[in-house]
């Protein structure tokens, strides 16, 4: 596994393994590297001849007040994580290296970013899109892993991809979560104890959106009364949204008639957490079944 901090670096070592007839994988990450993280490192190794993990916590998608200067960055501990998993390749550019003094270029996707996480953080995606790209553009990969967790996020980057004809293919690897169900995220060394207790809720907010569809409820208001009234009663719980939505547009759904996504966005004190899950209502019996 080789380090690279320069463009210029990395783009020689995926020219090279491309010459030898090589697939391209690459996981974009922020470092502060978890299982979920190493989940998709996993699927890339196993899918790809190269794998690329590219480690930059990038500014503009952060908003003002947001924690761009305490995000953990740990890289020593991010490769020593990396070690048994067969990377080729880590990317860990700085600030300099990325966005020139006179950047004045960024990507927007419209439409699919304009709810939820991007009315939540103003610009957001107007970042993670132009880095994104950046990335693409620097490592040229074949395949591309992103993680459930980041529904949203993972969304925009498939309509980027496809509205820019790029050619590269975007996985979407499953959440890994917790033993008690909390999604694993790099932000939640932040919390406390209690905190971390509390966070729970959030999956269990989504466990009970998915007994009452298999149970047989379609209304998605009442769906989301009973998922906010869970999480009402956690006093550290301050819910940003939780919504009901079609998978491939983030629109609010009037009936749960097709498989939707349940997508909660919370801060646990200070602390801001997403989760989601697919809900797939039962197809219902053929007569005389």
């Amino acid at each position: 596994m080789q380090l690279f901090e320069t463009r210029q670096a990395i783009r020689e070592a995926v020219t090279a393994a491309r010459r030898e007839g090589k697939t391209i994988g690459v996981v974009p990450t922020m470092g502060a590297l978890h299982a979920g993280h190493l989940s998709l490192v996993e699927a890339c190794t196993k899918a790809c001849d190269f794998t690329v993990v590219t480690i930059f916590v990038n500014p503009t998608q952060f908003g003002p007040g947001e924690d761009f200067d305490k995000y953990p960055r740990r890289l020593e501990a991010d490769l020593e994580a990396l070690a048994p998993y067969g990377v080729d390749a880590v990317f860990a550019p700085t600030n300099e290296e990325m966005y020139g003094p006179r950047h004045s270029t960024y990507v927007v996707v419209e439409g699919v970013t304009e709810p939820w996480e991007g009315a939540c953080r103003p610009g957001h995606f107007r970042g993670v899109t132009t880095i994104v790209t950046k990335l693409f553009q620097i490592v040229q990969p074949d395949v591309a892993f992103f993680g459930q967790k980041d529904y949203q996020q993972a969304l925009v980057v498939r309509r980027m991809v496809a509205d820019l004809d790029m050619p590269i293919e975007i996985r979407v690897c499953p959440i890994v979560r917790e033993p008690d169900g909390l999604a694993l995220s790099s932000r939640n060394v932040y919390l406390s104890a209690d905190e971390r207790r509390q966070a729970r809720s959030l999956s269990q907010s989504l466990e009970l959106a998915a007994r009452l569809v298999a149970e047989g409820l379609r209304d998605p208001a009442t769906i989301r009364e009973c998922m906010l009234e869970q999480l009402s009663q956690h006093p550290d719980v301050r819910v940003e949204y939780v919504a009901l939505v079609d998978p491939e547009t983030m629109q609010e759904v009037a009936s749960i008639d097709a498989p939707v996504v349940a997508a909660v966005a919370a801060f646990v004190g200070e602390t801001r957490l997403i989760d989601n899950r697919l809900l797939t209502p039962a197809e219902p019996s053929s007569a005389g079944a």
